[in-house]
């Protein structure tokens, strides 16, 4: 069996394929047999040097597969088990805080882009049985991250307008959720495929942002007065016509930054607005059992676009830097 690792110099020429460490599971552990990963912009930015990791780090936050081997005391899971994946092993409820956050898999310590693991059995949850491993492993951070955006940080009912930005995982997967709980959603893109796309997947209205400059403007008129929830993905190049898009009193979920880290942002319509930021980095493993209750009950499947052979993660990362895709790009390690 074999993992990627990252090289004793950080970029996508110098991952490497190595054989796997095989280790049985001590106390507490479980030994994991990995079917599939997904692709996240944390992991590319881990996977490029962006976001510093050790050299020989493996790979890769999420993962999915089945349970081979279990250690003494484990109580959660037993062999033959179906898997996935916790981006925060080590948050479990409740509010978060700083040591909750580390311990990511494939930053802070190995990851999933490994045939096989040995882990703590809280580094994983049950996986969906209406879901195969590439579905599955999709779920823990863009799913999840959707998830609490949607539905643990806001209070959204039925005819609430959310907006949604591109076509990547967690913008998919938060179109999803919003129309399953009976939401209208505008969706924004810059290519008119993947604009018809987003409205055959549920989209109310979708606004392509290269032929309107005033998107934000534009989704507020739209929606009689602006949005109620903005899953904010963009950052400093998209945070002001988010900002206009916003109804007074509405929310917004600060999830992503694929324009940058620092930008200007327009205090002065944000505090008129009397709108609230969250800033939305996943979710804690009570969130991830919500959402897999729901998606198990509505049948909600991811929006997959390629995937890719372990050994071909770098070609994967670079397929993920094109923007061409809709939807996850997946890792097939079967």
């Amino acid at each position: 069996m074999q993992q990627v690792v990252t090289g004793s110099e950080a970029g996508l020429d110098n991952l490497n394929v190595v054989p796997v460490q095989a280790r049985e599971p001590g106390p507490g552990e479980v030994q994991v047999r990995v079917y599939a990963s997904s692709l996240n912009f944390h992991d590319y930015l881990v996977a490029c040097g962006l976001l510093p990791a050790e050299p020989g780090r493996v790979l890769m936050s999420d993962g999915a597969g089945e349970v081979l081997a279990v250690g003494e005391g484990v109580d959660a899971f037993a062999p033959g088990d179906r898997v996935m994946s916790h981006f925060f092993p080590n948050w479990v409820g409740g509010d978060v805080d700083l040591a909750a956050l580390q311990g990511v898999p494939g930053d802070h310590i190995d990851g999933f882009a490994s045939q096989l693991v040995t882990m703590p059995q809280a580094a994983f949850s049950p996986a969906p049985i209406h879901m195969d491993y590439l579905e599955a492993a999709t779920l823990p951070c863009a799913g999840l991250t959707a998830w609490r955006a949607l539905m643990e940080e806001a209070t959204l009912k039925a005819g609430d307008w959310v907006l949604v930005q591109g076509t990547g995982g967690v913008s998919l997967f938060a179109l999803q959720i919003a129309k399953a709980i009976g939401c209208r959603v505008i969706a924004t893109s810059s290519r008119a495929d993947k604009l018809e796309r987003l409205s055959d997947l549920g989209a109310d209205a979708v606004i392509n942002y290269r032929e309107e400059d005033e998107w934000g403007r534009k989704a507020a008129e739209i929606s009689n007065g602006g949005v109620d929830l903005v899953v904010e993905v963009g950052g400093p190049g998209t945070v002001t016509q988010s900002v206009r898009a916003l109804r007074v009193g509405g929310i917004m979920s600060m999830i992503g930054v694929l324009t940058g880290i620092s930008g200007e942002f327009p205090l002065a319509e944000f505090f008129q607005r009397n709108a609230v930021m969250a800033g939305i980095t996943v979710g804690s493993h009570e969130h991830q059992a919500n959402m897999i209750s729901a998606f198990s009950e509505w049948q909600l499947k991811p929006v997959l676009d390629r995937s890719f052979a372990l050994g071909d993660l770098a070609e994967a990362f670079r397929y993920q830097e094109s923007q061409a895709h809709f939807g996850k790009i997946s890792l097939d390690l079967s």
